[in-house]
Formats: structure tokens, C-alpha cells, sequence
């Protein structure tokens, strides 16, 4: 037996490892990074929705929004209805993102070094193939 899940799992922890490694001395972690990344391609979105996409509980995303607007890099603001509240990224952030983007590219492109294009694009399908799958899985 394979174990892809295992496989995956893993692979996600080294990366995220190595990822804190190259942001930390930037004053950030990968789990802030996600949030900052989605934040930059995506603009305001509510915290119900980064939640979602990044496939976090609400508490955690909830804390990791604290911190990130302690650091000045992301802004909240109530939306119409009180419980809702939309986030964006600071000015601040804005400026440093492409320094973040630049550490985080270099070292995915460590990761991928020697994978060919190829390999690369049913790399690509089978995770979203994964992803639909465990989707659709009744827990």
C-alpha cells in the first residue's frame, strides 16, 4: 500500500517547515502567508471567507487575523451585518508582499527543481482530482 495521504501530509509538513524558515526572519509564519497570499490575489474578503477557501476552522483563522492586525499587515472592518467582518491587506503589507512573494517562490522553486513540465501538470490534476474527491467525502 502507497499511503498518498501520508505522502501528501508529509510533504505539506516539510514544506511548511522549511517555508517558516525562509519567512520567519521576515516577521512572518506560513500559516499568516496564507492568509496574506489569498488576501493579495482575492482583495477584501470576509473572514467567513478565508476561512473557507483555506479550508481553516473560524477560531484559528479568527487568532491568526488578530495577529496579523497587531503586526500592522492586514486591516478588518465590520461589514453591514455586525457579525461580519471584511479584511484586507494594510498598506504596509502591501509594500512588503513582493519581498514575501520572492522567498516563498524561491524556495517552491527549490521543491520543484528537476520536476518537468509534464510531471508538473498531472502533479497539478491529480491534487485537484484529491481535492474533489475529499470534498465529496461524508465525515
Amino acid at each position: 500500500m502507497q499511503y498518498y495521504g501520508h505522502k501528501v501530509s508529509q510533504t505539506a509538513r516539510v514544506f511548511s517547515k522549511k517555508l517558516n524558515g525562509v519567512l520567519s526572519p521576515k516577521g512572518l509564519y506560513s500559516s499568516q502567508w496564507g492568509i496574506l497570499m489569498c488576501l493579495h490575489y482575492r482583495s477584501t474578503l470576509t473572514q467567513v471567507q478565508i476561512s473557507n477557501y483555506l479550508n481553516v476552522e473560524a477560531p484559528t483563522i479568527t487568532r491568526t487575523l488578530t495577529r496579523l492586525e497587531e503586526m500592522g499587515w492586514v486591516i478588518r472592518a465590520e461589514g453591514e451585518d455586525k457579525r461580519e467582518r471584511y479584511v484586507s491587506l494594510s498598506p504596509q503589507a502591501v509594500e512588503k508582499f513582493p519581498e514575501w512573494l520572492e522567498a516563498a517562490v524561491h524556495l517552491e522553486n527549490a521543491a520543484l527543481r528537476d520536476i518537468s513540465e509534464e510531471d508538473l501538470a498531472t502533479f497539478n490534476r491529480v491534487l485537484k482530482k484529491m481535492n474533489d474527491n475529499l470534498n465529496n467525502v461524508q465525515a
